[in-house]
């Protein structure tokens, strides 16, 4: 039986997860896709097909209204590619309507600027005694990584002891300063403080004060930088005998200059101010001055390379496995008017979804994505538009020697 599904975010991801989405009219039936501006959706459903997709203006903030679209609809499953802030309330209409969630980014309360699954995983028992499923982080970082990390574990390791995310964007949008996904929340992610793991514990750092020079494929060496990143908590949660756990972005001078700028000026803080008689956020007036992610796509030039570096040991002896998945921005662009940003965290959404609409990744409770057998989405990825490469016992960034 076809399933109905909803979409909750019309933004540059959801762009891509709408129209991944309906090209599977072998599983959905009907799509609803919503957000708070109907205007967006409409946009995006009229260039989507072949399943049929309506548009609905929603408050995601509001679990009552989400309870009232979803009944209306009759939905079986959810995506969630709106804020992270949403993730709560929207896992709690799905609890209420009791169909099945999925999201691309870990929650985060508005007024901190920290993220983590704590509060996503404490609906665990909520989950299984309904019998619904909650897939968390179905993007690519986290997502994607958390799967290569399952693969490589599953195929080519007896135990992973080093594991090293490296997130490189090369392409040139053409503007002065903008960020890639939702302003809002990549300043936040950026300005925070960095951490990694090792040796069973949390080790904290300045913002972007851990940085080195990493060789990416078909691009170089780029600058890159050490930030704390939500699929690194799962990951050594789910794999205890990894050792050291770091994520890794590279940013231009050009980006970082700015965004000190606006630091100074306190342009990037999330602490309330008075404007004209008014409450705002500087972070949100300046997110409304920066480019809409989604605009970016056209004339987008250059690619992305995201993968995992794995160091352990298998029979005995050390292994290194790389895997990794170049994206063109321009290809993107084609296949779905999206930057490439976009379109490697909603492809992933769109295969998590499928792989729950057809009960392959199935079970009550509350998931990361290394969880499930990583075979079936390692199959999906690269015939949906993101092929991907292994290199084993090859040189990586880290020696990680003691």
């Amino acid at each position: 039986m076809k399933k109905r599904l909803i979409i909750i975010g019309a933004g540059g991801v959801g762009n891509v997860v709408a129209k991944k989405c309906a090209r599977m009219d072998d599983i959905y039936e009907e799509i609803l896709l919503a957000s708070r501006t109907v205007a967006k959706c409409d946009a995006i459903a009229a260039e989507a097909g072949p399943v049929p997709m309506k548009t609905a203006a929603v408050d995601a903030d509001s679990v009552e209204e989400m309870v009232t679209l979803i009944k209306q609809f009759k939905a079986d499953l959810l995506i969630n590619v709106a804020l992270p802030y949403q993730d709560l309330p929207i896992m709690q209409a799905c609890l209420q309507t009791k169909i099945h969630y999925l999201d691309t980014a870990n929650y985060e309360p508005k007024d901190k600027a920290e993220f983590e699954y704590s509060w996503q995983w404490a609906y665990q028992d909520r989950f299984e005694k309904a019998g619904l499923t909650a897939l968390l982080g179905s993007g690519f970082d986290p997502g994607v990584t958390n799967v290569f990390t399952a693969y490589a574990a599953k195929h080519y390791f007896d135990e992973i002891h080093y594991l090293d995310i490296v997130d490189c964007n090369a392409g040139d949008h053409g503007k002065a300063f903008a960020t890639n996904f939702n302003p809002e929340i990549n300043i936040r992610e950026i300005t925070q403080n960095g951490r990694y793991w090792k040796d069973g514990t949390w080790i904290k750092t300045k913002p972007l004060e851990i940085h080195q020079d990493i060789e990416y494929p078909q691009i170089g060496a780029r600058p890159s930088y050490l930030l704390y990143h939500e699929e690194l908590e799962s990951l050594v949660q789910h794999f205890p005998t990894i050792k050291q756990a770091r994520f890794w972005m590279t940013f231009g001078q050009q980006y970082i200059t700015h965004l000190q700028v606006l630091q100074n000026v306190g342009m990037t803080s999330i602490e309330p101010i008075e404007f004209q008689g008014m409450q705002i956020q500087p972070l949100q007036f300046l997110k409304a001055v920066l480019p809409e992610p989604s605009s970016l796509g056209e004339g987008y030039q250059g690619e992305t390379s995201i993968g995992v570096q794995l160091r352990g040991i298998k029979d005995g002896k050390e292994r290194t496995v790389y895997i990794y998945n170049n994206c063109s921005h321009q290809e993107a662009y084609r296949d779905t008017k999206a930057q490439a940003v976009s379109y490697t965290t909603g492809v992933p959404a769109s295969i998590g979804a499928r792989l729950m609409a057809l009960g392959t990744w199935l079970e009550p409770g509350v998931w990361n994505m290394e969880q499930f057998d990583p075979d079936p989405f390692m199959e999906l990825l690269g015939k949906l538009g993101l092929p991907w490469e292994i290199e084993i016992d090859g040189e990586l960034a880290f020696d990680h020697k003691e």
